[in-house]
Parts: structure tokens; C-alpha cells; sequence
């Protein structure tokens, strides 16, 4: 299941399930009463430390629930929080993480402080449902120095300070791509489906990719070239995930990529991962996704029919022109080649004819010289 793959990821071994079906979930202990009592006996048999809910818990289940049994209890919240905590890279990303650690613990507080430097948990032994050690509690937003509910809201109001003037910057940084009408190419989709492989395989670089959920946090992009010499910025995300934390939502960004992108409007490429994992090609049924591009990123397989494919989408994307360009404009003719897709250059007397496609964000560049 995803919550077995979640506890995974934060280093555990599971060593139960339980599942209970309930109309509306307990108010004192999200389970009931009864439930709980047998999740109790069930830990004197495993004898695990720690109890994953798939839901959040409100602070009072937690605490209820903790005092029934010889174990701690943490949410669906806290150990995703725990995994964005192990795998934050940049500065604006572990900013992220302290916040959204210290907003989901405030009212948690029960006497025992919250934390905020780096701490590595001890044993990790495994939990029915969950997993053990410093699971849920470990990251940015963690030390040993306790700290009062006073306090951990002025470190809020630093941090969200902080967090505004990353973002102001990376604001900029993103005002000076769409300047230079450098298409961006947003590998999007499920957290360990390969977008990482996929990245580094177009990009010929090397992030890290992982067969963990969530290895990527942090937005990376790279520089590369399309069949036809057309310049695009490759951009690696946020994995989706279902039933991801509100808080963590927006903290990471993580529908901006779609909603800021406008993804409706958009062009999409379908590209169909881990192909090498079938034992047959004729398993995969392309009837379902008739446009689809069969790839497999770890294997470098099918990825210079999705290059192709991506580059004639950006291209019908484009507004197609005509132009003349005055030879001492030659920067024109290179921006060209460089941002559009050129399908006809002649060398003639009056300067260099060009016939293709450009970004529309470029028509004012060749606006004097069109040909009509």
C-alpha cells in the first residue's frame, strides 16, 4: 500500500496492518475504543514502538491513543513531514519544512517543547501500520532545546519572512527565463514514477533519483537541446501523492506546477515510464493513451522518440512567420535558431530570409522585418 511505501521511504520496517472501517472516525481515538484495545495486544505480540495513521489524528486522538498503548502515535501528516525533512535540499525547501513541522506541532505541545536543528532519531524497530525510532519528529524543526508556544510562533513569523524573500528572488529568476521565451518543459506526474531518471536521461545530468517516494522536493531545471537546435529548460517536480497534507500543499507548491503552468492550456507529452519492467511489449496496451510515448529512463529506450515528440508539440505551439532579417541583425537570425524552429534560410541579397515557427512572446523582435 502507498502508507507501507511512505514508512518505507522513512527508513522503517513494517511488521503489521490494521484496517478498520468505520462510518465517521472516533472522536477520542479515531479507531475506537475496542479497536484500540486490540491494537494494544497486538503491539505486545510485535512488540513495535510506533503507530502510522493514514488520516491525521487531532491532537487529542494522538495523545489518547498514546496513553492506551506502549507506543508512539504519529499521523499520515508527520511522517510525510518526516520524509520532506530527510529529503529538502535547498535553503528555500528546508525553510519549508521547518514551518509546515512547527504549524502541524503547535497545538500538539503538551509539555515535551518542540524542536529545530537537525537530529538524527536512534533505532528505528517496526510498528503495526507504522514504524519506529525518530520517525515523524526528525528534521529541520527538531532540537533539544524546548521551546514555548511564544516562541515557536516568532520562529513561524521568521520563517514565513524568510520563505517570502526566496520567493521573491526565485520570482525574478523566472521574470528573466519567460524573457528569453525559453520554453519550459515540466516532467510532472505520481512520486516514484521516474521523473528523476527521465530528467537526468534527457538532460544528460545526474540528480539524485531514488526508488523512494519523494526523493525530489526541490524544483531543478537544466538546459538542453532539442532535434532541430531549439533551446528548452527541462524542470524535474514535486512528485504528486494521494491525500497529501493541506499544509504541505501549499507549502510545497506542490499544484502550483499544474495551476501556475495552466496545464489545461497547455501542450502535454505522455510519456509512458519503466516500459523495461514488462515482460512482453504487447502487455502495454497503447489503446489506452493512442498519443502516449513508450520510454524507459533507466534504460535510455524510446527517448529520442519523445524528444522528437515534444519538440512538434512546442513547434505547433508557435506562431509560424516569414521574415527577412537585414544581415547586420544577424542576433535575429541566431535568436531564431535558438527559441523557434526554422524550416526554410536563404542567404539573399536584401538579408536572410527565414521561414518557421517562433514563440509568441518573440513576435515583437520580428515584427518590422515580417514578410506579407
Amino acid at each position: 500500500s502507498e502508507l507501507k511505501a511512505l514508512a518505507s521511504t522513512a527508513g522503517a520496517d513494517v511488521v503489521g496492518t490494521m484496517i478498520q472501517r468505520l462510518h465517521h472516525p472516533d472522536v477520542a481515538t479515531y479507531i475506537g475504543k475496542g479497536r484500540a484495545q486490540e491494537l494494544g495486544d497486538l503491539e505486545k505480540q510485535l512488540g513495535f514502538d510506533l503507530v502510522i495513521f493514514d488520516d491525521e489524528l487531532s491532537p487529542s486522538q494522538q495523545r489518547n491513543l498514546e496513553k492506551m498503548l506502549d507506543a508512539r502515535v504519529i499521523d499520515r501528516t508527520a511522517l510525510i513531514l518526516d520524509i520532506f525533512a530527510q529529503h529538502a535540499r535547498t535553503r528555500e525547501g528546508r525553510l519549508q519544512v521547518e514551518l509546515a513541522q512547527l504549524e502541524y506541532r503547535l497545538p500538539r505541545l503538551t509539555g515535551r517543547g518542540v524542536a529545530f536543528s537537525q537530529q538524527a532519531g536512534g533505532t528505528r524497530s517496526a510498528g503495526a501500520a507504522g514504524v519506529g525510532g525518530a520517525i515523524g519528529v526528525r528534521g529541520p524543526g527538531e532540537t533539544k532545546l524546548e521551546m514555548d508556544r511564544r516562541r515557536i510562533r516568532s520562529r513561524i513569523a521568521d520563517l514565513r519572512e524568510d520563505i517570502e524573500n526566496v520567493r521573491e528572488q526565485r520570482s525574478i529568476h523566472r521574470k528573466q527565463r519567460a524573457a528569453q521565451a525559453i520554453p519550459v518543459v515540466a516532467i510532472v506526474g505520481y512520486t516514484n514514477a521516474g521523473k528523476s531518471t527521465l530528467f537526468n536521461a534527457l538532460t544528460e545530468s545526474e540528480v539524485i533519483a531514488e526508488n523512494k517516494l519523494f526523493a525530489t522536493l526541490d524544483p531543478i531545471t537544466r538546459h538542453q537541446m532539442l532535434p532541430g537546435n531549439q533551446e528548452v529548460l527541462y524542470t524535474d517536480t514535486v512528485g504528486f501523492i494521494q491525500k497529501l497534507p493541506t499544509k504541505l500543499i501549499a507549502a510545497f507548491r506542490a499544484n502550483d506546477v499544474l495551476h501556475d503552468l495552466q496545464i489545461g492550456e497547455k501542450p502535454r507529452v505522455t510519456a509512458l515510464n519503466k516500459i523495461d519492467l514488462l515482460d512482453e511489449p504487447s502487455e502495454l496496451d497503447l489503446s489506452l493513451y493512442p498519443n502516449a510515448v513508450p520510454v524507459s529512463a533507466l534504460k535510455h529506450v524510446g527517448l529520442g522518440t519523445l524528444r522528437e515528440k515534444i519538440a512538434q508539440v512546442l513547434a505547433d505551439s508557435m506562431e509560424m512567420v516569414q521574415v527577412t532579417i537585414p544581415y547586420e541583425k544577424s542576433e535575429l537570425v541566431e535568436l531564431f535558431h535558438r527559441r523557434g524552429r526554422v524550416d526554410v534560410e536563404e542567404h539573399r541579397a536584401e538579408g536572410t530570409f527565414l521561414t518557421g515557427r517562433i514563440p509568441r512572446t518573440l513576435e515583437g523582435y520580428y515584427a518590422p522585418y515580417l514578410e506579407f
